[in-house]
């Protein structure tokens, strides 16, 4: 009989998926590996596979947490265009702090990889497919509503809110300041998102 495993495998996984996060792939080492996780290269490997398997599984688990969270902000907002409005300052932090500065682990990911690995690639595209369709259904939502205009394609609009914050995103790990920031996702929002009554 196989003994159980002494370890709790999601907290590995975060603690690994954080790594990957600070550090890209490339710069990331077993023995980084081995340190965050406090278990030995046989029993990390044994569990995940190897470097690369194990860095795919921390890329999975983030995708679906942010998926998790994204279902549960766009679809527990009071009002849809509130939920839409607040998707683009979502990433506003303060621009000294560590975690506003690395960004989003899949884009990263995808730039540091995706011309290298297919499967990188293949996940990411599927991964902002899903996040499109969950902002679509929140913009449908708004138009019935009557928050946006009722003739707006809902998937072409939610693949441009995407865009604009993944943009403010990437805006975020230079530095920026989080005013300049605001003013920008807000300036987005006022294009974006445009009140049908022209108030």
């Amino acid at each position: 009989m196989a003994r159980p495993r002494a370890f709790d495998e999601k907290q590995v996984l975060d603690a690994v998926r954080e790594q990957f996060w600070d550090a890209g792939y490339a710069a990331t080492s077993l023995e980084d590996l081995m340190r965050v996780s406090g278990l030995g290269k046989g029993s990390l490997y044994a569990a995940f596979g190897d470097k690369r398997q194990l860095f795919l599984r921390a890329l999975h688990s983030y995708t679906d947490d942010n998926h998790g969270h994204l279902r549960e902000a766009l679809t527990e907002a009071p009002r849809a265009v509130d939920a839409l409005r607040m998707l683009l300052e979502a990433p506003i932090g303060d621009p000294a702090d560590a975690g506003t500065r690395r960004g989003c682990l899949l884009a990263n990911s995808t730039c540091e990889l995706g011309n290298a690995d297919p499967e990188v690639l293949a996940h990411a595209h599927r991964a902002y497919e899903t996040s499109t369709a969950l902002i679509g259904d929140c913009v449908a939502r708004a138009q019935r509503e009557g928050d946006l205009p009722a003739g707006t394609d809902p998937i072409a609009l939610a693949r441009a809110l995407l865009a604009a914050q993944q943009g403010i995103v990437f805006m975020s790990r230079t530095g920026l300041d989080a005013a300049t920031l605001t003013a920008t996702a807000r300036s987005l929002a006022a294009q974006l998102l445009p009140d049908p009554s022209g108030d």
